[in-house]
């Protein structure tokens, strides 16, 4: 048996611990030969593939990042893209394909099983935590731990200036990420893409924070938007997705703020800091038992299947159900947050 190994989409923390999982217990227990393509869906596209081997994979744990390589190619959007895959796996002499990845690259591996025959597994890769059918993925613990100690950081210069700090974190359709490390920083205002706000009701909790001689923090999920207003855009490109860059909201709240309040206020945008660095312990502990899981699925031929977080159990669910649609945040659970504001 020889499987192939690809991480699509966004980079995360973690995403080595699962390769390393894979391969070493596909070649301890199973007698597997591995195989990686590179730069997640073009390495198949395109066939370029490096050799994973247990050498390969020892010491990767704690890196960041993705030894594969990734990006956001979409092979459905490339002329002959399945052909292609087929051709080259059949070259490579690949029995099933482990692909680890979010929204967009699971969606690709749920249409190349379901209705090409391609054998895969999938293994839920995002830091923003928007994949439904899993509890959490991996990433998304250590993009929180990092948007949290910034906003740690950020409350003494804040307070030393009294000035409003704006925190823009990463979180196109779901708010997760600023909910978790808004709440656990003690932001005084949190917003979410799922729940529009309003610009004036965001100046009164500024202005009553002040009132109470404290500087306020807003953090603000990227895909945010106001009550009356559209997606703030970094520019109008889309990727092979069709997603457009998002980026900017945090810059034009910090303005509306000032504008509204007379407080002078300041943006940090945290960007792809979320993404990168080592692991928490938590995201390794996650990622290694996807890839171990991962990897029994195969054995089991259990191909059209992901493997998810259910409690503390990791069980198999259909990749396309897991992709079926995103995992927001409940109204509950912000209802809860909303406490703290002002």
């Amino acid at each position: 048996m020889r499987v192939g190994v690809l991480t699509g989409g966004g980079d995360c923390p973690g995403l080595n611990a699962v390769i390393r999982a894979i391969v070493r217990k596909g070649v301890q227990e199973y007698g597997y030969d591995f195989i990686g393509f590179r730069d997640g869906w073009r390495g198949p596209l395109e066939g370029e593939t490096v050799p994973l081997s247990i050498p390969a994979v020892r010491g990767i744990l704690p890196r960041g990042g993705t030894i594969l390589g990734s990006s956001r190619t979409n092979p459905l959007g490339v002329e002959r893209g399945v052909r292609r895959i087929r051709d080259n796996l059949a070259k490579c002499e690949v029995d099933s394909l482990i692909t680890i990845g979010g929204e967009d690259t699971l969606g690709v591996a749920a249409t190349l099983s379901d209705e090409h025959g391609i054998k895969c597994v999938g293994v839920p890769k995002t830091i923003d935590n928007d994949l439904c059918a899993t509890d959490y993925t991996f990433g998304f613990d250590t993009a929180v731990s990092i948007a949290t100690e910034a906003i740690d950081r950020l409350h003494t210069t804040a307070e030393s200036h009294m000035r409003v700090l704006v925190v823009e974190v990463m979180g196109r359709h779901a708010g997760w990420i600023a909910l978790h490390s808004g709440l656990a920083g003690g932001a005084n205002v949190i917003l979410i893409p799922e729940q529009r706000f309003d610009i004036e009701q965001v100046c009164s909790w500024v202005t009553s924070r002040f009132s109470a001689s404290y500087a306020p923090i807003v953090v603000v999920a990227e895909g945010a938007m106001p009550t009356r207003g559209e997606l703030i855009l970094k520019d109008g490109s889309h990727d092979s997705f069709g997603h457009v860059r998002l980026s900017g909201v945090g810059e034009w709240l910090a303005k509306q703020i000032e504008s509204r309040t007379g407080k002078e206020a300041r943006t940090t945008v945290l960007g792809h800091v979320q993404r990168g660095g080592t692991p928490s312990a938590f995201d390794r502990w996650l990622a290694t038992r996807f890839g171990l899981h991962a990897i029994d699925a195969v054995r089991d031929g259990d191909f059209g299947m992901m493997v998810a977080l259910r409690g503390t159990n990791i069980v198999r669910v259909p990749i396309a159900e897991a992709t079926a649609r995103l995992k927001t945040v409940d109204p509950a659970l912000y209802a809860e947050a909303s406490v703290f504001f002002g």
